[in-house]
């Protein structure tokens, strides 16, 4: 991760060090032993994330964004209790150490978790000085983790409750067309086409699984040198449900948004085959050698990525069109919805 440096005199925005150390007081004081610090992480586009140290301990602290939330679009309470679960199993997250569920401290619910040590790739400047093989072992280091993540079962880790399983694709073409109705701000052309479309073929779900919700490169702490995955972060739309959805995701990413014509988008700056990166097939053939699931539908859940992650970025342009959100590059985050749209008709009609 990287951070923006806050003069020690001056709050981040979002975070008022006097009331997290009034709080902390109460709950843990061995995380406020003196005057707290506090930077905002560069990088993200939509919970925030800032990193934040008493002087002794440094820890990591997750809130949601500034103005226009969206409901259940920003569950701090649902990514703390996923992380707290799969401590312990084979999926690599941080350590949680406090939940605050109370919005009058920080003026929205947030919770502190372990800083875990190394590196989010997020731009070539990252990852082009990487030999080849380290790039490759990475991507494998990636697709691996998320097979160990759909292994878990999610009755045995306490989550046999945290979704529901049946009609899951359905609920999910329908609650992006909601979450996109309440940011619509302008006309998409496609849009609703791509949606009817995703509706009128919803494939017959796996196993259930315990799906991430935002699986990428850059949700992942890795260590360049030992080429492995570190900690898992963004948990904010985990639930159980269809696992092919997490890698329909991600194959967006590297596909879509990691191509040669992407790279000077803010979001995703052409980390995937272009980069040097395996193309997404290897990937594909890496998770279909250790996971029982069928590929065969994949396209439908490509098609769903595209969707889903326009509707995302669209919220995001809504934000900043409204002055409510904070960070560099929004304002071409609106560009890029059309793109998606375009490429998740033109994926579901392969099928």
């Amino acid at each position: 991760m990287t951070a923006a440096d806050t003069p020690v005199d001056r709050d981040p925005p979002g975070l008022n060090r006097d009331a997290l150390a009034a709080y902390l007081a109460g709950h843990r004081p061995d995380l406020a032993t003196g005057p707290l610090r506090a930077t905002l992480v560069a990088g993200g586009r939509s919970n925030l994330t800032y990193f934040v140290t008493d002087g002794v301990t440094e820890y990591v602290l997750r809130r949601p964004p500034l103005g226009h939330v969206l409901a259940t679009a920003h569950d701090m309470g649902r990514e703390h209790t996923v992380i707290s679960a799969l401590g312990g199993t084979a999926v690599p997250v941080p350590e949680t150490l406090l939940m605050c569920g109370d919005d009058t401290v920080l003026g929205a619910p947030f919770y502190l978790m372990s800083r875990v040590p190394g590196e989010v790739l997020r731009t070539r400047a990252q990852t082009d000085p990487l030999p080849l093989d380290a790039r490759r072992d990475l991507a494998h280091a990636m697709i691996d983790t998320l097979v160990a993540l759909h292994r878990v079962d999610p009755y045995e880790v306490g989550l046999g409750e945290f979704g529901r399983p049946d009609g899951f694709l359905a609920r999910q073409v329908r609650r992006w067309a909601a979450q996109l109705d309440r940011s619509r701000s302008r006309d998409l052309p496609g849009a609703d086409d791509l949606r009817d479309g995703l509706a009128a073929t919803v494939p017959t779900s796996p196993k259930p699984a315990i799906v991430h919700g935002d699986f990428r490169l850059d949700n992942l702490i890795v260590d360049p040198e030992k080429r492995a995955v570190r900690a898992v972060l963004d948990w904010e739309m985990a639930t159980i449900g269809d696992p092919l959805t997490d890698l329909g995701l991600l194959v967006t990413y590297w596909d879509v948004l990691g191509s040669e014509t992407a790279a000077d988008n803010p979001i995703a700056t052409a980390i995937g085959p272009a980069a040097g990166f395996p193309p997404a097939s290897d990937l594909l053939d890496r998770y279909a050698k250790t996971s029982p699931v069928d590929l065969s539908a994949l396209p439908w859940y490509t098609a769903l990525a595209c969707y889903k992650l326009a509707v995302i970025l669209e919220g995001i342009h809504y934000r900043y069109t409204q002055g409510q959100t904070v960070g560099a590059g929004f304002d071409q985050i609106g560009a890029i919805v059309p793109t998606l749209i375009a490429s998740g008709r033109t994926t579901l009609a392969s099928l």
